[in-house]
């Protein structure tokens, strides 16, 4: 397994990146399917109307609290950060139970992703805004909870992206330098948290990125598959 040309050139005299930081929805699955029929379910519980995907797919991206506040919120941004936490927490029963059951019906991974993640020999850690109750038994429906020598959720630390923090940590646990590393994400939040820490970035032009174009964001390179940043 060898990098491209950029990413040799980025990281010489090293011939590529000493330790990956991935973001999991997005950027290796398609979780909206799972995610939209979850909150439909919660809204339907508490006798609303349902979303729908394609709203969804822009409410993603800052964990399930924050999807949460916003599809009650249909979307607006200062009302959902206003919303009292009592409204919140029987909405999140509702959805927690609802996206329990459905979150490996319907999620899969992008092309590409499964062979790039068996191709790839470097260190890889994730770093997902997902609370750690559905992330494991999400990477283990797929397959995937042997390909990361360490796992970072939304709810491990105290802060989530867009902070660097998680980023930061995952450096230094792993013994590597902001500048050894390597963030790969699909949302402003994945390419913010990288740029503060110093750290590069790839942006997949796939992702969710709340219906916004992730060239925005300004990511050190962008692809369109995961398997572009392999040598040939």
């Amino acid at each position: 397994m060898g990098w491209n040309a950029a990413l040799k050139a980025h990281f010489a005299p090293a011939a590529g990146p000493q330790l990956l930081l991935l973001d999991l929805d997005g950027t290796l699955i398609d979780s909206v399917p799972d995610l939209a029929a979850a909150v439909d379910a919660m809204l339907l519980g508490l006798q609303r109307m349902p979303a729908g995907e394609e709203k969804v797919s822009h409410w993603v991206g800052n964990g399930a609290d924050v999807l949460i506040r916003r599809a009650l919120c249909a979307g607006d941004e200062q009302a959902a950060v206003a919303l009292a936490a009592d409204d919140v927490t029987p909405a999140r029963a509702l959805f927690d139970a609802a996206y329990l059951q459905a979150l490996h019906h319907a999620t899969g991974a992008y092309p590409g992703v499964s062979e790039w993640l068996q191709r790839v020999t470097t260190p890889k850690v994730l770093i997902t805004n997902k609370p750690r109750l559905f992330t494991l038994p999400l990477l283990a429906s797929l397959g995937w909870s042997d390909y990361f020598v360490q796992i970072l959720c939304g709810d491990d630390l105290a802060e989530k992206k867009p902070s660097p923090m998680p980023l930061l940590h995952a450096c230094q646990t792993q013994n590597v330098t902001p500048q050894q590393a390597l963030m790969i994400g699909d949302s402003r939040n994945d390419i913010q948290a990288a740029k503060a820490a110093g750290i590069a970035s790839v942006a997949v032009t796939y992702g969710y990125n709340h219906g916004e174009d992730i060239a925005a964001s300004k990511p050190d390179w962008t692809v369109e598959n995961l398997l572009q940043l392999l040598a040939g």
